[in-house]
């Protein structure tokens, strides 16, 4: 896929680039994904990682990996608040982080030498880092452009919109079309004014980064990149998906039962809806039982992730109804976690009901499968929105979870006309995704464009 000259990697040999991923599923993939992009164009690559969720080196040969000390009790690393574990991340990890880069950009190895720093966005005080060692910052944004807009303009829409939040929420936000009052990202957690002051600090120290790099493509966001580049005055690169290049597997903090793959090749093709909420979301006991009796009423077979901890204070499996492991047991399958890319593209798999993470959302699309979303926080709800009003590939559940309506949403896109109108949008979407990793196509050429931007740093021009 990739051609570049013996002549330029040769030149890249001498340059190292330090990444550093939030250690969350969501951002640990495609920050590693990345890595092996840039590393595959001859750049070597070191990455930062707190102690929580740290990788397995072993995994990566190819990288030299550097722990951060993160400051973490036991008890704050168990937290469930994830927003808040974010924002003790974020305290802990601002003198590790420095004196990690400190010691990486002494003169001793004079053969390869740092020419930037990669950093998700959230990790905003890299920025002051860099500027202090004058090197670049790059700066990862894991989420959707559509939703990152929708960060961006937080403080002007809750100072428009915060006091009828809870009473309009059908409410149009004009300023952001398609997004409803109920689809401005929320942020539920007990530090929550805490949490909007880093969403604003991180919107702000992006912007005096050096360049912006979204895992998306721009025939999926077009219009969206163009008011981006409005508001972020500096070179963006949408080099996605990512995933396409390569696979997150060896990133799960998951083990994943394979034996779901077995049973999908049993099955009828396009006929298996997946149901997976990803690595962080929660739900309590009853929601648990509408969703369950929703696939239960919609007599359709189905692949069902149900990860430990998904709804709380609650045992494996144990969370789930008898009466309704009786009545599914031949058509449906329960596992703890799956290899997800490789059920999306298993023939069997007609439909993805999912929690509108932007991964999830980026693998259904270039697999093209149609989507059931059920958002739960953050961008999550902007992503739903535009699944299901302007890409028209799936069907957003806007009642939250309600049997009723998850049984009309599961009939509708698994076997009606409508779901097969949406399964031929998003193959068309998939094409598109494909093209665009070609040899002229916008990733491609966007990634080109990275490479030179960050050999310019230490061969100008």
């Amino acid at each position: 896929m990739d051609s570049p000259s013996s002549a330029n990697r040769q030149r890249r040999n001498g340059c190292r680039i330090v990444l550093f991923p939030l250690p969350f599923q969501g951002h640990i993939n495609p920050m590693i994904q990345l890595a092996k992009i840039l590393h595959s164009r001859g750049f070597s690559i070191s990455i930062f990682h707190t102690r929580y969720n740290f990788p397995d080196p072993s995994n990566y040969p190819h990288f030299t990996f550097h722990l951060l000390s993160d400051g973490l009790s036991e008890l704050e690393a168990s937290t469930l608040d994830t927003l808040r574990l974010v924002k003790l991340l974020i305290a802990n990890c601002v003198e590790p982080f420095e004196q990690c880069l400190a010691q990486i950009l002494s003169p001793d190895d004079l053969i390869c030498r740092v020419v930037c720093v990669v950093s998700d966005a959230m990790w905003y005080f890299t920025q002051a880092a860099a500027d202090k060692f004058k090197i670049p910052r790059i700066v990862l944004r894991t989420s959707s452009v559509c939703s990152f807009l929708a960060f961006c303009a937080l403080p002007l829409l809750r100072e428009r919109y915060l006091s009828y939040m809870d009473s309009k929420m059908e409410a149009a936000v004009l300023e952001l079309p398609p997004i409803k009052v109920k689809d401005i990202p929320r942020l539920e957690t007990h530090d929550g004014e805490d949490m909007y002051r880093a969403i604003e600090n991180m919107v702000r120290e992006t912007k005096k980064a050096s360049g912006l790099v979204f895992n998306t493509f721009q025939e999926l966001e077009e219009p969206e990149l163009a008011k981006l580049q409005e508001q972020f005055l500096m070179p963006t690169f949408t080099i996605g998906p990512f995933h396409k290049r390569f696979s997150a597997a060896s990133t799960s903090l998951f083990t994943q039962d394979r034996s779901s793959i077995s049973w999908l090749d049993a099955q009828a093709p396009g006929s298996v809806l997946y149901v997976s909420f990803g690595s962080i979301a929660a739900m309590d006991q009853q929601k648990m039982n509408e969703m369950a009796w929703g696939l239960a009423d919609s007599m359709q077979p189905f692949l069902w992730v149900v990860r430990p901890g998904l709804v709380r204070d609650s045992e494996w499996l144990a969370m789930l109804p008898d009466e309704f492991l009786e009545a599914t047991h031949d058509r449906g399958y329960i596992v703890k976690w799956a290899p997800q890319q490789e059920v999306l593209s298993h023939p069997a798999v007609g439909g993805f009901w999912t929690h509108s993470g932007w991964n999830s959302t980026l693998e259904s699309i270039c697999e093209g499968v149609p989507m059931i979303c059920s958002p739960f926080f953050g961008d999550q709800m902007v992503n739903s929105r535009y699944v299901n009003d302007i890409w028209r590939i799936g069907i957003r559940l806007e009642k939250g979870l309600e049997r009723g309506e998850i049984r009309d949403a599961v009939r509708r896109l698994m076997v009606e006309r409508d779901g097969e109108e949406m399964r031929q949008r998003v193959m068309c979407l998939k094409e598109k995704a494909g093209f665009c990793l070609n040899s002229g196509g916008s990733s491609y050429e966007a990634l080109d464009a990275l490479v030179d931007f960050i050999s310019s740093f230490t061969f100008p021009a």
